[in-house]
């Protein structure tokens, strides 16, 4: 807040008093902008953050029109182990992320939900990979993050920060990199863990650096980044998926994008420009491993958070959001250490439809699919997942369903995967299986919302 201040002195003028207030006001408006940048709460809740030295004004900035939506997400999950003490000081991290949607400017997150101190990031960019699995940018590509139009930013522990948009043409299906520099990050890292795609990492500074030469530390993990956004001619809104190990892609071939969101939104923008009157959303991916509706993690904040504490933070605080697709309670019967009650678990996953239609949010739920063959499976624990496929078929948790269980049991076993749909490990299935994951959406039942509630 800029305070007026009252001149008591003799001998000024009132011109000269004039232009001395006019000096004052500008400096402090100056100083307010280089000191705060706009960050948030991981629910979404606005707040403010300190910031570095203003950069240089962009000349590039986005100018074109259009609708922002999510065109790559992942949650934070955890404290990546082994950076309690150190975090990774003097360290560049380059994370590789695979883009659903297009868009002519794109803007990030970046999260320190489990840090226990700021985290400083001095430097930042964004390019366009030059290669598949590679950390090389396309060099007309790169360019520079701001944050509140300053360079570096400092992200409070649990908070995140979103960047300022840059104009970047983002095909869709297609890897862009996103690097970040913290010279002395104190640890622990916020981290998404066995993603199925390589990020990298390198000694220094070298967010800027376009030949990927000094990237040699490679990495199955997410560091920081939590969202990619573009701004969309053609998207008007963002499908999220919300589930476990089964959404996150557990089991699909590493660096082929394989996971059942992905061949989705590749199933989406194929029909919109084969002219099929389909929604054409971006689609994110918000699965964690082993997530349960009701159970998280230990830890503060917890590791693994169940679907109901995450919720807010994943699905209604992500951008644009029209649909989400929830796939959740197969580890809320395994890991439960007897046999749970199917009500508490159908209880939890209609507490999240209510909250997505609180938001105008539709909610397509999936059917659990079969675990007969792996380790944990018992006859108790199938007839809880039987119970409660049949009530989510009923339609009284969601407002559509996809039948996973149909499209991936066999016929002449329902209580196990078809074998060429199976992994190995008789949970998870393999690329064919999050294939068929994929095409059993009606993609028509994916269009419109509900009204949001008053």
């Amino acid at each position: 807040m800029t305070r007026r201040h009252h001149a008591g002195g003799v001998g000024v003028a009132p011109a000269q008093y004039g232009a001395l207030l006019a000096a004052i006001v500008a400096l402090i408006v100056a100083l307010s902008v280089a000191i705060y940048a706009t960050t948030a709460l991981d629910d979404g809740t606005a707040q403010r953050a300190l910031a570095g030295p203003r950069a240089p004004h962009d000349p590039a900035a986005p100018v074109s029109t259009g609708t922002w939506v999510g065109s790559w997400s992942t949650p934070p999950s955890a404290a990546e182990p082994g950076t309690e003490a150190a975090g990774l000081h003097d360290r560049s991290v380059r994370n590789v992320v695979h883009t659903s949607a297009g868009g002519t400017a794109a803007r990030i997150t970046l999260s320190n939900h489990y840090g226990r101190l700021p985290l400083t990031v001095t430097h930042a960019t964004i390019a366009l990979a030059a290669a598949d699995d590679s950390a090389a940018a396309v060099p007309e590509t790169m360019r520079p993050l701001t944050f509140g139009g300053t360079a570096t930013v400092v992200v409070p522990p649990g908070r995140q920060v979103t960047s300022d948009a840059v104009r970047l043409a983002v095909p869709p299906d297609s890897d862009v990199l996103v690097s970040t520099y913290a010279p002395a990050e104190p640890g622990p890292v916020t981290v998404h863990s066995r993603v199925r795609q390589i990020s990298y990492a390198a000694p220094g500074d070298r967010a800027a650096d376009v030949t990927g030469a000094p990237y040699t530390r490679r990495v199955e993990a997410w560091r920081y980044l939590t969202a990619l956004d573009v701004l969309s001619r053609e998207s008007h809104g963002t499908l999220v998926a919300f589930g476990d190990s089964l959404t996150e892609g557990h089991s699909s071939t590493v660096g082929a994008n394989r996971r059942w969101p992905d061949v989705l939104a590749d199933r989406l923008r194929e029909a919109a420009g084969a002219g099929r009157d389909v929604p054409r959303y971006g689609v994110v991916n918000e699965g964690i491993g082993g997530n349960r509706v009701l159970t998280g993690g230990l830890g503060r904040p917890a590791d693994n958070p169940s679907g109901l504490d995450r919720f807010a933070r994943d699905v209604l605080g992500r951008t644009g959001v029209e649909v989400v697709v929830i796939d959740l309670g197969v580890n809320d019967i395994l890991r439960h250490p007897g046999v749970i009650e199917p009500g508490p678990v159908l209880d939890g996953l209609r507490t999240l439809t209510d909250r997505a239609h609180a938001h105008g949010i539709k909610v397509v739920g999936a059917t659990l699919m079969p675990f007969g063959g792996h380790r944990g499976y018992t006859a108790g624990r199938e007839a809880v997942r039987q119970e409660i496929n049949a009530e989510i078929r009923s339609g009284r948790v969601f407002d559509a369903v996809v039948d996973f269980d149909a499209a991936l049991r066999d016929p002449y076993d329902p209580r196990r995967f078809r074998p060429d749909y199976d992994s190995g490990d008789h949970l998870h299935p393999n690329d064919r299986g999050y294939e068929r994951m994929a095409r059993a959406f009606d993609l028509r039942a994916l269009k419109g919302s509900v009204p949001a509630r008053l």
